[in-house]
């Protein structure tokens, strides 16, 4: 496993075509695209990693993830009376599905669907209390106290998300949201700024990859037939409107964010977190996608083997 995520450092990390950073997010436009990481974490407890996998980045939508987890933890499949399960095919800050389909998002990881689940998670709370219990799931799950929010992330999002804004006011029209808008887009900003390394990310995925249970603490963070639904829209949803080009190419369940970085699950085998700042046209990493595709030819992890 070292020798081919050196091999995939060596080959794919050194392209000159890296794709173009976020640069409607400022405090994300300012990182360096020439940076590469990847780990793998197994089922057996053995980690792997290459390149700039201990670099801190912000996980931006792959917080989606855990603030799902966290919703289904509360709400059960009361969940989807905010949100659908199917793929939208749209960019993923888009609004015209909402106008549609009377303000429900199509699914969870779209950004109306992830404001959407942040305003469930509240339940007329405060954001602090939210954001600490999303905070503590992922510290949980990954096993590190140390991770943290990246506050200067948040502020930029929180000053520049005008399209954010609009989704969750449009929601609220059609009574989606509940709770005051102010509260439910602090949640959501600041959930998507959530800082973490390769490694750090690796780890947290290994309940998906585990059937619901961590296998190297053995505890159990959700049940099987959930950690198995999480995966099926990840694979459906996570890359927005790329997300059958993901499938389709790398085979495996993954969730992206425009910070660059990408968590991919194979099931009962490993969790793979990758990232590369430079995104393509649909705003997934680049180079973490070729990354990904290289990896399963190498190692004959995708579901479709």
């Amino acid at each position: 496993m070292q020798e081919i995520l050196d091999d995939i450092v060596a080959t794919i990390g050194s392209s000159t075509e890296r794709g173009r950073v976020a640069d409607y997010i400022p405090e994300l436009a300012g990182v360096n695209p020439q940076q590469f990481g990847i780990c793998v974490a197994t089922v057996d407890g053995q980690l792997f990693s290459a390149g700039h996998s201990q670099q801190l980045f912000s996980i931006q939508s792959i917080s989606k993830v855990f603030s799902l987890t966290v919703a289904l933890g509360k709400l059960g499949d009361g969940v989807w009376k905010w949100v659908g399960r199917e793929p939208s095919g749209d960019p993923f800050n888009s609004i015209v599905q909402l106008e549609h389909e009377h303000g429900k998002p199509r699914n969870p990881f779209i950004n109306a669907g992830a404001i959407a689940i942040s305003d469930a998670i509240l339940m007329k709370h405060l954001p602090r209390e939210a954001l600490a219990e999303i905070l503590s799931f992922v510290r949980f799950i990954a096993d590190d106290e140390s991770i943290c929010f990246d506050d200067k992330v948040a502020k930029s999002e929180l000053e520049t998300g005008e399209r954010n804004r609009a989704l969750a006011h449009f929601m609220a029209a059609y009574g989606i949201i509940k709770n005051p808008v102010d509260y439910v887009l602090g949640t959501y900003f600041h959930h998507c700024a959530i800082a973490m390394n390769c490694q750090q990310l690796a780890r947290a995925g290994l309940f998906l990859a585990g059937d619901g249970r961590n296998p190297v603490t053995g505890v159990r963070v959700v049940s099987a037939s959930r950690a198995r639904r999480i995966n099926s829209l990840m694979l459906m949803c996570g890359h927005y409107d790329g997300s059958g080009e993901f499938a389709f190419r790398v085979g495996l369940p993954g969730k992206s964010g425009v910070g660059g970085g990408i968590l991919a699950i194979a099931p009962g085998h490993a969790s793979i977190a990758v990232w590369s700042p430079g995104l393509d046209d649909v705003g997934n990493s680049k180079l973490g996608s070729q990354a990904l595709e290289r990896l399963v030819m190498k190692t004959g992890w995708s579901i479709f083997a």
